[in-house]
């Protein structure tokens, strides 16, 4: 079968090879992938700001955002029936470590995959696979980063930076829950409008004269309850933390591996704001939002930007990292 590998080593590369197609041991199923999220965090594995943890070896299936069918069940695994639509989780605990799908085991950038059967998450016959395989990390991260990290109220006012993959779902999420206003900065107009047309109250450019000052405006003189760096870069987030308002929360969901800096320090400790890292997402973090998905309380039809063939992996990253066509998510179709 097609598999599209990271190579690591001196030479790391993104490479189309042909592999056996894997059998199904005990607890695993084999899948046959409908659909397959290219994600950044793939773009920095194979530019090697990310690099993996704990993979056996020196090359990996990519692809942590997957959706298929059960094709084959693993010896005396009962339960899930062949035909089975599904998405899997992006990653499995061993030990009590997490490990990542397409990182630190291989992924869904091929024909078909292997899944532990505790990843598999049944999703209903009305969702398109190549709208279900992101909800793991392009909708579930900024779902948890909202949830669970920064604990967004309703009509708490809140600020996001950046306004691609993960921010355009975070500006759907917050609405969902209630926040109000939702205030978006982007230096793509494209951006922008699409967060407005999401439902985003206000869309600025950072570069904007006195954004502070038009962002303490918009909400009535408080400041931002919680402001999201969806982008992970470090101009995001000096000019976020200043927008903050007493008991702020500065959520990092981008990543970088820039110095975090903080000006105005003694501010930020006198107004007691809070700076908060976050990762990803957990399994329960996925089955909400298809629970949600069933209701139809949510819709992920415009996140598609392009579905493209499995062989055109390379053009899709090279999509995504140049931002051809300001994407949210690029889908790979085996």
């Amino acid at each position: 079968m097609l598999a599209g590998r990271l190579h690591l080593g001196p030479n790391r590369r993104l490479q189309l090879d042909e592999v056996p197609v894997p059998e199904p041991g005990p607890d695993h199923v084999l899948i046959k992938v409908e659909a397959a999220g290219v994600c950044l965090s793939d773009v920095h594995l194979i530019d090697g700001m990310l690099t993996p943890l704990f993979l056996n070896g020196d090359v990996v299936t990519l692809g942590h955002e997957v959706a298929g069918t059960v094709h084959t069940l693993g010896p005396g695994v009962t339960g899930p029936k062949v035909g089975d639509r599904v998405l899997l989780q992006a990653g499995e605990q061993r030990n009590g470590q997490v490990f990542t799908r397409g990182v630190d085991y291989d992924g869904g950038w091929a024909e078909y995959t292997l899944a532990r059967l505790d990843t598999l998450v049944p999703i209903p016959d009305d969702l398109p696979f190549e709208q279900a395989c992101f909800i793991p990390d392009a909708v579930s991260t900024p779902w948890a980063a909202i949830t669970a990290t920064a604990q967004v109220r309703p009509a708490e006012p809140v600020g996001v930076w950046g306004v691609g993959g993960l921010g355009a779902h975070g500006v759907q999420l917050l609405r969902l829950i209630g926040a109000a206003p939702i205030i978006t900065v982007d230096p793509l107009p494209a951006a922008r409008q699409r967060a407005l047309e999401l439902g985003a109250d206000l869309a600025f450019d950072p570069a904007e004269p006195d954004l502070r000052g038009k962002i303490y405006a918009a909400t009535d003189g408080a400041g931002l309850a919680a402001a999201f760096d969806f982008a992970g870069v470090e101009a995001v987030r000096e000019q976020a933390v200043v927008c903050l308002g007493p008991a702020g929360r500065l959520v990092l969901v981008g990543l970088t591996d820039k110095p975090i800096t903080i000006t105005g320090g003694t501010a930020f400790s006198f107004f007691q704001q809070q700076l908060r890292g976050h990762y990803g997402s957990t399994p329960e973090h996925v089955t909400q939002l298809v629970q949600l998905q069933r209701r139809h309380r949510i819709d992920f039809a415009r996140s598609v930007s392009a579905v493209l063939p499995l062989a055109d992996a390379e053009k899709a990253v090279h999509a995504l990292e140049s931002k051809q066509g300001n994407p949210i998510r690029i889908v790979l179709k085996p």
